[in-house]
């Protein structure tokens, strides 16, 4: 019973320091996000899986066309992948009027136009609520696919 005692506090220090580094790898570094609807066909169907990095984020380092997983600024508790269309300061052509993309937003647009709620109907969005940039789709396995920005113009 007393190598027990002592084997206990191992396992529980063992199983805090590898939750400390998922969350750490979770928070700052990155995730796997699982797809859903229509909006990104078909560059993304649902359930499609991508590879996520938050760094890209963190360090203000998007581009136009990057896709990017972001809290709806409609629903904060649903995320939401776009592609960037629009960065501070650029003018964007919606609706028959020309918006300026104001400081600390972008424009998000779902590639496939006719079936995506995005910056179209709720306006810019704040980056504050950009939560990775899409890295890769890595299942299904037959369609593997590293992303790289398209840039828009």
């Amino acid at each position: 019973m007393a190598k027990l005692n002592k084997f206990v506090p191992k396992i529980v220090r063992g199983f805090v320091q590898c939750a400390c580094v998922t969350y750490c790898v979770y928070e700052y570094v990155g995730d796997i996000v699982v797809c859903t609807g229509p909006s990104m066909e078909p560059t993304l169907y649902t359930n499609d899986v991508l590879l996520m990095e938050r760094i890209s984020v963190r360090l203000h380092k998007l581009d136009k066309g990057d896709i990017v997983i972001s809290k709806c600024p409609s629903n904060p508790k649903q995320n939401i992948c776009k592609r960037i269309i629009g960065l501070p300061g650029d003018k964007i052509w919606n609706n028959f009027s020309i918006t300026t993309v104001p400081n600390g937003h972008v424009w998000l647009e779902g590639d496939n136009s006719n079936n995506s709620t995005d910056s179209r109907i709720y306006g810019p969005v704040p980056q504050g609520l950009l939560r990775g940039r899409a890295m890769c789709k890595i299942l299904p396995l037959r369609e593997i696919t590293l992303f790289t920005t398209k840039h828009v113009t």
